[in-house]
């Protein structure tokens, strides 16, 4: 790692997705090794995916070839999750694709695709899902000095800090927009567009179906005064260093990423509208089915654990069509 003064956007890039970056260095644990998403909370969490593939099958009138795209696919466990959960008439339609700059590991189920990159644009019919893929892409940070005006921050590989130049051209129009930090010293904020192209891009791979989001995310009413950017190592949050040594994250702005067909809720509602839900099982279950309870009695703490307003269920979903046959599939998320 160079120890000279970087962007923060540059410096994560390198940080997590180099040579021997956080992401892609050889023989890693993965980001499961560091943090716990929903994707490792519960099969549930597949179960609602694969529910929804199914939901988008049926609006597209069952294509002969049914794609299921997971951006930041990690080792592959969502894919393997949903796979396993699809009732053979969709199953069998499915072809999976896991895009990941890690490499692809040893045991994955061979009808999954690994790609480093995204399929072309309008290649595919189907589902894309990016579960919290959003918060790494890298992106730049900005505070405001003693004069109120917004500049670069500069980061060096062992985390030290300095402003930069002024905020300007398209960074400086978006924070406008988005992120109002201007008279109010030492104010931060982070530069989301990145983002916002990120996530125009992996929508226009589809060219008919539904384009799915999940992030911890925050709007522009509520927007942290001092922004979101912190490391994650061995299930800690740590301080951001950018040398390799831990996960580099921020919340992410789905409000600017949002298309103007996307509808944007929470995963509490996002779940339940799929059918997880947290209900514990009728006690009369315990009577009549002993093993059945206990096993209803787990599903259900962990339906909760995904759809706790204070914990995983505040994290936001935008969802987005593409084409008129799955533009109905989001009246029935109103929450």
């Amino acid at each position: 790692m160079t120890n000279e003064w970087q962007g923060w956007r540059d410096a994560t890039e390198r940080a997590l997705y180099g040579p021997d970056g956080f992401y892609t260095r050889p023989g890693g644990p993965g980001p499961a090794g560091h943090f716990r998403t929903s994707v490792h909370v519960s099969p549930l969490y597949a179960g609602a995916v694969a529910t929804l593939l199914g939901r988008v099958d049926a609006a597209l009138g069952h294509p002969r070839e049914l794609a299921l795209v997971d951006v930041g696919a990690g080792r592959g466990e969502l894919l393997t999750g949903v796979l396993a959960a699809l009732p053979d008439a969709v199953g069998t339609r499915v072809r999976p694709y896991a895009v990941e700059r890690a490499a692809r590991p040893e045991g994955l189920d061979p009808r999954i695709e690994w790609r480093a990159e995204l399929p072309a644009e309008g290649a595919l019919t189907g589902l894309l899902f990016a579960n919290e893929w959003l918060d790494n892409v890298p992106l730049d940070v900005v505070e405001a000095d003693a004069d109120g005006v917004p500049r670069q921050v500069l980061v060096r590989a062992d985390g030290t800090e300095r402003l930069g130049e002024p905020v300007a051209g398209a960074d400086g129009e978006w924070l406008a927009r988005w992120w109002e930090t201007a008279g109010a010293p030492g104010l931060r904020a982070e530069i989301g567009r990145p983002r916002d192209a990120a996530w125009t891009r992996a929508v226009r791979t589809l060219r008919g179906g539904l384009a799915v989001a999940v992030d911890y995310a925050h709007r522009r009413a509520d927007r942290p005064p001092f922004g979101t950017l912190t490391g994650f190592r061995e299930g800690r949050e740590v301080r951001p260093v950018p040398d390799g040594s831990c996960d580099i994250t921020a919340h992410v702005a789905l409000d600017a990423c949002a298309g103007p067909s996307a509808r944007r809720l929470t995963q509490r509602a996002a779940l339940h509208a799929l059918g997880v839900d947290g209900r514990r099982p009728p006690l009369t279950l315990a009577t009549t089915d002993p093993a059945g309870y206990v096993r209803a009695l787990g599903a259900a703490g962990a339906a909760a654990e995904l759809t706790d307003p204070a914990g995983l269920g505040a994290f936001g979903w935008l969802l987005e069509p593409v084409g008129a046959a799955c533009a109905g599939l989001l009246k029935e998320w109103d929450e």
